[in-house]
C-alpha cells in the first residue's frame, strides 16, 4: 500500500485519539489496569499548589499513555500500510516492561479502525475489502420495499444465503429473473449489489451488461465474445466474489451465451481463475405470460396470490421457456445443461401494490402524501386484462415520474 496523505494520517491520528480518549475503555482489562490511578492523592483544593508526589504521579501516567499511544500507532500502521513492521522485531518488544502487549479491547477496536480505513483507501490489491454481504439488511429491505413478490423474496434470500455460507461452492450461483416489465427485476438486482458490496453497482466487483446497449450489432458477435470473456475473467481475478448482471437477457445473441457458459459450469478451474464464487443474474421478460396466467387463474378461483407456490409456478415457467425455440436465451445450453440454479418469478402487480410504490416514491423525496394522492397515481396506470383490469401493464415503472403532477 502507498503511504497515506497528510490528511489521511491526521484522520487516523484523530481516530486513535478518540479511541484512546475513553481511559479505561480501550486500554483497560478491568480494575487492575487502573490500579495506579486509584493510588493517587485525593483531589487538590482549588488554588492549592500540587504536591511533589502528585506531580510525579501525573508525569508517570502521562508517560504511560504516550507509550501506549505509540504502541497503538505502530500496530495500526502495520495493519494498514504493512511497511517497517519487520524491522520492529523482538528488540522493541523486549524493551517494554514485562508482559507488555496491546490490551485485548484495544486490539479489537484497532482491527475495526484499520478495516474502516482500508474500506476508503487502497489497502488491498483486490476489491474484496469492499465486500460486505449484508444478507440481513437485504432481507429487511426486500420485505419493506419490494411489494407483491413473496416468491422472489424467498428465492433470492435463500439462494444467496446458502451460496455465501458455503465454504467451497461447486459452481457459480446463477439466478434467472422472469416477469413483466416494472415488476421489480432491476430493483432487486440493484438491491443485491448494494447489500453485497459497499459500492453497490459502482463496485469494481460488479459488472452490468445491457444487451442492446453493450451488444447492439449481431455482425460484431465475435468481437463481443472476446471482450465479454476478458471482462468476466479480469473481474473474477480482481474479486473472488464477483457479480455479473445481464439485463434484457432474452435479447442476448446465442453466441454470447455460449461464450459465458464455461464460467458458470461445474469444474475445479485448476490452473485458471476460480469463478465458483461468482454470481450471475439474468433479467428477462421471458415467461411473463405464463406467470401472469397463473396469477390470474388464482384470482379467478378466489385464492390469494400468496398461495402460489414455487414448485407449481416453476414448472409452468420452464415449459414456456422451452417452447420459445426462436429465442437465443431460451434455447441456449444454460437450460439444457441445467446451469441456472434458480428461476425467480416476478408476479404482476395489482392496484394496491402500485399505491405502495407511489407511497415509497413520495417518501423517497421527503414529500407528504394522502390516500387520495396515492389513488390518483394508481389510476393513471393502465390495467389489464381488459375485462378484469387487475394487473398494472407497466408494473410500478414510471410511478416516480407521475408524482411530479402533485408537486407545487
Amino acid at each position: 500500500c502507498s503511504h497515506p496523505t497528510a490528511m489521511g494520517a491526521q484522520g487516523l491520528a484523530c481516530c486513535l485519539l478518540l479511541l484512546l480518549g475513553g481511559s479505561g475503555g480501550l486500554g483497560s482489562r478491568g480494575a487492575g489496569s487502573r490500579g495506579s490511578w486509584q493510588q493517587e492523592p485525593g483531589p487538590v483544593a482549588e488554588g492549592e499548589p500540587w504536591s511533589r508526589a502528585r506531580y510525579e504521579s501525573v508525569k508517570k501516567h502521562l508517560g504511560a499513555v504516550g507509550a501506549l499511544s505509540k504502541q497503538y500507532w505502530q500496530y495500526l500502521a502495520c495493519k494498514v500500510w504493512k511497511e517497517g513492521c519487520a524491522e520492529q522485531g523482538e528488540g522493541e518488544e523486549s524493551a517494554h516492561s514485562p508482559g507488555w502487549s496491546l490490551p485485548l479491547v484495544g486490539q479489537d477496536y484497532l482491527e475495526i479502525l484499520s478495516g474502516w480505513y482500508c474500506s476508503f483507501g487502497k489497502c488491498c490489491e483486490t476489491g474484496d475489502c469492499r465486500i460486505v454481504n449484508n444478507i440481513t439488511g437485504l432481507e429487511a429491505d426486500l420485505n419493506g420495499q419490494l411489494h407483491g413478490q413473496h416468491l422472489a423474496k424467498e428465492v433470492v434470500i435463500r439462494a444467496l444465503r446458502g451460496f455465501l455460507q458455503s465454504p467451497r461452492p461447486e459452481k457459480t450461483l446463477v439466478l434467472s429473473f422472469h416477469g413483466w416489465s416494472g415488476t421489480g427485476k432491476n430493483f432487486v438486482a440493484r438491491m443485491v449489489a448494494n447489500h453485497l458490496y459497499r459500492d453497490g453497482l459502482r463496485s469494481k466487483c460488479v459488472r452490468v451488461f445491457i444487451s442492446l446497449f453493450h451488444f447492439p450489432h449481431h455482425k460484431y458477435v465475435d468481437s463481443y465474445k472476446a471482450q465479454l470473456k476478458k471482462q468476466i475473467s479480469e473481474t473474477a481475478q480482481l474479486c473472488k466474489q464477483s457479480l455479473f448482471i445481464f439485463d434484457e437477457a432474452e435479447k442476448l445473441h446465442f453466441g454470447l451465451l455460449d461464450a459465458i457458459k464455461p464460467f458458470m459450469a461445474h469444474g475445479d478451474n485448476k490452473g485458471q481463475v476460480d469463478h465458483r464464487r461468482s454470481i450471475f443474474l439474468f433479467l428477462s421478460n421471458l415467461g411473463g405470460n405464463a406467470i401472469n396466467e397463473v396469477a390470474l387463474d388464482f384470482w379467478r378461483a378466489g385464492r390469494a396470490r400468496e398461495e402460489i407456490s414455487m414448485e407449481f409456478l416453476e414448472q409452468r415457467l420452464r415449459l414456456e421457456l422451452q417452447e420459445s425455440e426462436e429465442n437465443g436465451y431460451a434455447s441456449s445450453h444454460l437450460l439444457e445443461e441445467n446451469l441456472i440454479d434458480f428461476f425467480v418469478p416476478f408476479l404482476p402487480l395489482e392496484y394496491h401494490h402500485v399505491k405502495l410504490c407511489a407511497r415509497d416514491a413520495f417518501l423517497a423525496r421527503g414529500l407528504a402524501y394522502t390516500e387520495a394522492a396515492l389513488d390518483e397515481v394508481a389510476r393513471m396506470m393502465v390495467f389489464v386484462p381488459k375485462e378484469e383490469k387487475l394487473f398494472s401493464a407497466q408494473g410500478c415503472k414510471s410511478v416516480s415520474q407521475r408524482i411530479n403532477y402533485f408537486l407545487p
